[in-house]
This record gives C-alpha cells, sequence and structure tokens, in this order.
C-alpha cells in the first residue's frame, strides 16, 4: 500500500522528515482495523529516519508503523502497524527499533516492545533486550556497540543489542547519535547538546534556543545536527550544536491532522 505524505518531498531529505519527528497524539493511537473509515491513516508521526546502506533506501519509523519513503509516498512494510519509537539502520537491510506494538495485535504481551531487531528490512522481527527504549544510537561499522536513552539513564550494549548495562556516570539524556565510530552527541533534557567517546565522559557543545525543551536529534553529520522541541519546533545547527537556527516553527493555531 503507498500512503502519500502529509508533507510534499518528505524523502527528499533527512531535514524535512524531522519537522514530524514529534510526540503522538490521540488521534494518530488507533491503527486503520479500529477506524470508522477503511482510509489508511498514514505513518502518524515520524520517530526516526535511516537509510539502508544496502540499496540507499530511505526508511521512516512511524507511529503506525515502519515506512519506505520514496518521491510517490511511504509504503508499509509488512502491513504492520507498530508504534515504532527508537529507531536506527545497523547495516545492510538490518534495523534496531523500540517502542509499542500495535493496540489490536493478538499476539501482543506487554505494551512494550523491548529491543527488536530485523534483518530483512522490516519485513520480520526478533525480540532482544526487553529494555524501555526511548532514542538508539549505533554505527555501521560497529554494530554491535547500540546505545540506548531510557527514563532510567543511558544503557550501552556491546553485543547488538542482546545484553544493555546502564552508563551510570552519563547525564540524563533525551535522545542520542552515533554520528561517527567512537562518537556520540546527544541532547541532555535540559537542552545541552554534549558530546562523547566513550559515554562515561561528557563535554557541552552548545544549547538549543532558550525555552526548547528537547525531544528529538539526527545527526546527518558529526558537524551538521538537527533537532526538534517537543513543540514540534526544528533546529538546525552546522558547528556541532554550537549554534542553532530555527529552520521550522509550525503554526499549532491549525488543529487539522
Amino acid at each position: 500500500m503507498t500512503i502519500r505524505f502529509r508533507i510534499p518531498a518528505l524523502a527528499a531529505t533527512a531535514a524535512t522528515g524531522v519537522l514530524l519527528l514529534t510526540a503522538c497524539s490521540a488521534t494518530d493511537s488507533q491503527p486503520a482495523a479500529t477506524r470508522a473509515s477503511n482510509a489508511d491513516p498514514g505513518t502518524g508521526h515520524l520517530h526516526g529516519l535511516g537509510v539502508d546502506p544496502a540499496d540507499g533506501t530511505l526508511y521512516a519509523a512511524g507511529h503506525l508503523g515502519v515506512f519506505r519513503l520514496g518521491t510517490t509516498g511511504a509504503v508499509r512494510i509488512a502491513d504492520r502497524y507498530q508504534d515504532t519509537m527508537g529507531f536506527t539502520v545497523t547495516g545492510p537491510r538490518t534495523f534496531l527499533a523500540s517502542g509499542h506494538p500495535s493496540p489490536v495485535d493478538p499476539t501482543a504481551t506487554s505494551p512494550h516492545l523491548g529491543l527488536i531487531r530485523s534483518t530483512d528490512a522490516g519485513a520480520t522481527w526478533e525480540r532482544r533486550a526487553k529494555i524501555p527504549g526511548g532514542d538508539l544510537a549505533t554505527h555501521p561499522e560497529a554494530p554491535q556497540e547500540v546505545w540506548a536513552t531510557t527514563r532510567d539513564g543511558l544503557l550501552h550494549s556491546t553485543d547488538g543489542g542482546t545484553r544493555f548495562q546502564p552508563v551510570p556516570t552519563a547525564p540524563a539524556l533525551t535522545a542520542v547519535e552515533r554520528p561517527a565510530p567512537g562518537q556520540l552527541i546527544a541532547l541532555a533534557t535540559d537542552g545541552k547538546v554534549l558530546a562523547s567517546g566513550d559515554g562515561t565522559s561528557w563535554t557541552e557543545r552548545g544549547r538549543l534556543p532558550q525555552g526548547a525543551q528537547p525531544a528529538v536529534l539526527t545527526a546527518a553529520s558529526p558537524a551538521h545536527l538537527l533537532a526538534a522541541d517537543t513543540n514540534d519546533a526544528v533546529y538546525e545547527s552546522k558547528d556541532g550544536g554550537r549554534t542553532w537556527t530555527v529552520v521550522h516553527r509550525p503554526d499549532h493555531g491549525n488543529t487539522e491532522h
């Protein structure tokens, strides 16, 4: 099934995709099967983006599934409506994710997916660690190294996400990225932009504009960062987080979904 984007040319750049990396709404929480209308509800809010190095395909993790993005629309993978929140591409056709099962999934035994892994570009998923991951980070050159933000702190895995250990010296983080092997960039809960090599010690690089409550971070490169706050505003930095400019500020007076 092909779904037209709600924002034109979403697949053109990761920056455009970040415009939808926002908190979930009650309206989007129901899959198509539970709605009176037969119309497909689309992606819902997007939580993450990734490019498959196998063929360059852009994928998006949405509130209503994982989608393959193209210039004409979004195609839901395997007709699965799981709320895929944390999402990262770790290698060719290989994804890690976390989130919540579809509310109409008869096989669901928990409101949480934990950490799940796919080696066929999202067609089938296998269970990994049972963690309440909020954001995930890894790098294709070191896929065995996985980092996850949780309400209880930063977690680290050295076996591809099968087992995790807490990083007790890490600050409270909202989002984490691994733009290069041996480099972590994160958003702290207070809006600071932090950098680290191994997750144990962190250096402040900058911070989001005053009043911005951090929600999402995407690192196109170590220097080129994109972030979104809880009010859906999107910011861009081209100097590794030292300075930021506003690239999108939504009109919340518009109540249409």
